[in-house]
């Protein structure tokens, strides 16, 4: 039935023969459309019409062509016209996907046809032939049910005539030879029609509706009235069209003679599949390919990532596995299969139990635990949780990374860590393009194929040391990643498919937050990890380190006991931080020592104390050089904050005759020397009240040094430092032995809050400060401090640089009633010791020594 309808519609195309045939019809239609528009109610062709959309056909005047209709109201419409007139308006749409199309649709421009031929089908459809008559205008839409009926408007041809057309008709013609020579698929009815029409517009119409132009090219010349202008846009298409042949077979040309063996034989090899399946002697379906499709929808990946794989399956098929193209769709279909579209592991929602895991796992850290803790509530109540963006931010060896695993422990999750200290590639994180050579998927889908489920711990390690250069910025091409709002259609270059990360829950970890960039810090939620005190190390120790130790090294609790006291002179005087990584490398060095006798057959178990240590790790490698640096005037004690914790810096300020100039050395930032001119200049500008000697300071040339002058030193907290040795220099006093001091100055004198009070309290505490100087606004950071920190150190809060000049020096009355000063060593006195009580014009803060401390 198909083949006839074809040969039907050939036949009918417009040749010599049938434009005699026509011609009277289309004299008729136009006088019936005459006639139409010259009374009120015309008896010709009607104004209103039923509309059949076309989706992606064409049709113009005096064309004859067979159509398929599909829709419900399509089919209706020809069951209903078939008993009348038969005419039809045939417009095309805009979008052929639309199933139901309006007014705004479709085309303007509508050829007015007559139904020649209905066949039914027993797909259900019905097939049609139809015979253009003349265009129409479309102007609305007056129904759409149960099939579209518009108001159209005739259009009448405007032919000018003249020599122009006539140049026209001739220079189409050969244009048309020239496509007939270039291509073999022009039918050689169209040649003959051509060649023996005549009238100019019916040639342009024959032309158009039979070479394949565009849907829009056709609009264009079936909406041209004027012949002259149809007759010259349809030569600038063919140009075009004729232009492409040309290229085309050119490019052909060049192709086939460059044929590799490998090419021709796998064309010489798909002929051979067809002549076998033909025989019926082919092999079947590849094996493979099936196998690898099994695998895919067994993922469940979502209908645009299906598709995908179908169309690579369609390309792996026809390749011979030769071929370097092979490998490569081979090796993506194997990523597509291989990542867990809809595989996810089941929350373990008991809160009990997860903060059982975190305590025995993780010494402190309150906030970090109840936050996971809030998490786990939050997802127990509303399942649909997008996963959260956390940053550890702390110290090296404060238990960032090990905190991943123990909550992804708590999860009931899979862990997956990802180091990106020295990443500079951006493709590292979005993955390469398939077109370069080993290109491979980022670290982020790599992470989760690794991982196996769609909803892992992620863990970002060292974020804060991504790189950039010409090869992209890493930490630009994260901003998706970490955003919950954007990255559940995460698309990786290499598998150029969405992939939702909205279910995993991200992890940073950064030792400071001042290298990240601000948007990507914007989209993390930082939890700060702060150093360890001493007895929070002793205790960690005890409870965690030394029997991993043991362990690792094949010993048992019963061969080696190392006592608290052991550890603190390990901690006081074999390392020097806030974390516990080097702490636990001398309990390791510990441990070997011990298992070396035991294989050497000593099996006596083995007791480590503070003089054992020193025979087993060698002298000690930190001293505590606060007696020997101060107690000389101009020397002051500063707290600074470094990265791996807090550290104590001695202001040393010396002066000479001279100029009044200051002079500043120790390989000191643009910040840290700033604060010195800032200090220097309020004491000139208030020698009086503070009780200075101008004149002296005037013919003073003042040389500030930081020692440790390798290390560069920058940031403004130092102020307060800086000033107090100026000041103990010009009065020629020395400060307090036991006080140190932190914050930053400005030239009215007053002392603003600084950051990292907690890592700088602690390393005045493992110096042996007694007395700490701070900020009036940095009271509010003390509330975290360890109890025993609290309760070993006296604070004392001040807000102007008057405020801090009786605090530096002592009481002479005091002094001489006091007895001889006692040297600090590596252990602790009793802080009723060391300790005065509080005067009227020095008030100070102290915490009680008997504060509650959470053990997990």
């Amino acid at each position: 039935m198909h083949s006839r309808t074809k040969k039907s519609s050939a036949r009918k195309r417009p040749t010599a023969r049938d434009e005699g045939m026509h011609r009277g019809g289309r004299d008729e239609a136009r006088a019936e459309s005459a006639s139409a528009g010259a009374g009120d109610e015309p008896s010709g062709r009607p104004n209103r019409l039923p509309l059949l959309p076309l989706r992606s056909d064409l049709v113009f005047p005096q064309t004859v062509v067979p159509l398929v209709v599909n829709r419900p109201s399509g089919i209706r419409l020809i069951d209903e016209i078939m008993v009348g007139e038969r005419l039809v308006g045939l417009a095309s749409q805009l979008h052929p996907e639309i199933d139901d199309p309006g007014m705004h649709d479709l085309f303007p421009t509508i050829c007015v046809g007559t139904v020649l031929k209905m066949l039914k089908f027993p797909d259900g459809s019905t097939r049609i032939v139809c015979q253009g008559q003349t265009r129409a205008r479309l102007v609305n839409v007056v129904q759409t049910e149960p099939y579209l009926i518009g108001e159209v408007e005739p259009l009448e041809e405007v032919d000018e005539g003249g020599v122009e057309v006539d140049a026209l008709v001739h220079h189409v013609n050969r244009l048309f030879q020239r496509m007939v020579d270039q291509s073999q698929q022009i039918p050689e009815e169209l040649q003959v029609a051509a060649m023996n029409t005549h009238e100019p517009g019916r040639l342009a119409d024959l032309l158009a509706s039979s070479l394949p132009f565009s849907i829009e090219e056709r609009q264009v010349l079936l909406g041209e009235v004027n012949v002259r202008v149809r007759l010259e846009r349809l030569a600038q298409f063919l140009s075009r069209q004729l232009a492409v042949l040309e290229l085309s077979t050119k490019i052909q040309e060049q192709v086939g003679s460059e044929l590799s063996k490998a090419q021709r034989d796998h064309f010489l090899r798909q002929q051979l599949k067809a002549i076998q399946d033909e025989l019926g002697e082919g092999e079947g379906e590849n094996p493979e390919v099936a196998e690898l499709w099994e695998r895919i929808k067994t993922a469940n990946p979502p209908e645009e990532v299906q598709r995908e794989a179908e169309r690579e399956l369609e390309r792996l098929v026809g390749m011979h596995p030769s071929s370097a193209e092979y490998s490569i769709v081979r090796t993506y279909l194997d990523w597509l299969a291989l990542l867990p579209w809809d595989k996810a592991s089941k929350d373990r929602l008991d809160l009990r139990r997860a903060r059982k895991i975190l305590d025995t796992d993780h010494y402190d850290l309150e906030k970090i635990k109840e936050r996971i803790l809030e998490y786990l509530a939050v997802r127990k109540l509303k399942q649909d949780m997008k996963g959260p963006i956390l940053c550890f931010a702390g110290p090296p060896g404060t238990g960032k990374t090990s905190l991943g695993k123990s909550i992804a422990k708590a999860l009931g999750r899979e862990f997956v860590r990802v180091s990106l200290g020295g990443v500079h590639d951006e493709a590292e994180i979005r993955g390469h393009r398939r077109t370069y050579v080993a290109a491979m998927p980022g670290r982020v889908i790599q992470g989760i194929r690794k991982a196996g489920t769609n909803n892992p711990v992620f863990m970002l390690d060292e974020v804060d040391k991504l790189g950039n250069d010409f090869r992209g910025d890493p930490s630009a091409a994260l901003l998706e990643v970490l955003d919950p709002e954007q990255n559940g259609t995460f698309r990786d270059h290499y598998l150029d498919v969405d992939f939702d990360l909205s279910k995993v829950m991200f992890i940073a970890t950064a030792n400071v937050l001042e290298s990240i960039p601000s948007p990507l810090l914007d989209r993390m939620e930082v939890l700060n990890l702060p150093g360890y005190s001493e007895e929070e190390k002793t205790l960690i120790a005890q409870k965690y380190i030394i029997p991993k130790q043991l362990e690792a090294h094949g010993l048992v609790p019963d061969d080696l006991d190392i006592t608290d006291q052991a550890v603190r002179k390990v901690i006081s005087d074999y390392t020097r931080e806030a974390g516990l990584r080097n702490l636990e490398r001398e309990v390791a060095a510990v441990c070997r020592k011990v298992a070396r006798r035991r294989a050497e057959g000593k099996k006596k178990a083995v007791t480590v104390g503070p003089v054992q240590v020193g025979e087993l790790l060698g002298p000690s490698r930190y001293f505590r050089e606060l007696a020997d640096r101060t107690g000389v005037p101009g020397v002051a004690t500063g707290l600074a904050w470094t990265p791996t914790g807090g550290e104590i810096l001695f202001i040393e300020a010396s002066g000479m005759p001279g100029k009044g100039g200051l002079t500043l050395t120790g390989l000191l930032g643009d910040s840290m020397r700033e604060s010195a001119q800032a200090a220097m200049s309020y004491l000139r500008s208030h020698s009086k009240q503070l009780g200075l000697d101008a004149a002296k300071m005037a013919k003073t040339d003042v040389h500030i040094h930081v020692p440790a002058g390798a290390v560069p030193k920058d940031g403004p907290s130092a102020g307060v430092a800086i000033a107090s040795a100026l000041i103990s220099l010009f009065r020629d006093r020395p400060i307090r032995m036991e006080l140190a001091m932190t914050g930053e100055v400005t030239l009215t004198g007053r002392v603003l809050p600084v950051g990292g009070v907690r890592d700088k309290v602690l390393a005045a505490r493992r110096a042996g400060i007694r007395t700490v100087l701070l900020p009036h606004h940095n009271e509010k950071d003390l509330v975290e401090l360890p109890a025993d920190v609290k309760a070993d150190l006296t604070f004392r809060f001040v807000e102007t640089l008057d405020d801090v000049i009786p605090k530096l020096f002592e009481d002479p009355a005091a002094k001489k009633a006091r007895a001889a000063p006692v040297k600090p060593s590596s252990g602790r006195e009793a802080p009723a010791k060391r300790k005065k009580g509080p005067t009227a014009d020095e008030p100070e803060v102290k915490f009680p020594a008997h504060s509650p401390r959470r053990r997990p």
